[in-house]
């Protein structure tokens, strides 16, 4: 249970963004289901946090959960059926479910289907 006076609490929100959040429990999930170890999760995070670091990235919270999520697809896809291919697929599919909804909609991957932009 969060309380105020607890010097320890954090002072400001730990996940900028939902999806933030969603990347640290997915990595969890991974580990705790043993399709990955925890020394591999801080493995890959740790390269792609060097690889952001060598290519002049800045030392922030967005940069940190980049890093996190390429270090997330990476292991799945060693550690999954899924291929880099299914991945970037799927992100395909999102974005045009994205794009395709009405504001105040919720996004399904059925809206990449059913509300898509017509063809030019």
């Amino acid at each position: 249970m969060f309380r105020p006076d607890d010097p320890l609490a954090p002072r400001e929100p730990v996940f900028e963004e939902p999806w933030q959040a969603q990347v640290l429990a997915m990595a969890d999930s991974l580990v705790q289901a043993g399709r990955i170890s925890a020394s591999d999760w801080a493995d890959a995070l740790g390269t792609e946090l060097a690889r952001a670091e060598a290519a002049g990235r800045p030392d922030t919270t967005a940069t940190y959960y980049v890093a996190a999520l390429a270090a997330l697809e990476n292991l799945a896809t060693q550690a999954t059926a899924i291929t880099a291919e299914d991945l970037a697929t799927r992100k395909a599919e999102w974005t045009r479910a994205y794009e395709a909804t009405p504001h105040g909609q919720p996004v399904t991957l059925a809206s990449a289907k059913t509300n898509s932009p017509p063809e030019h």
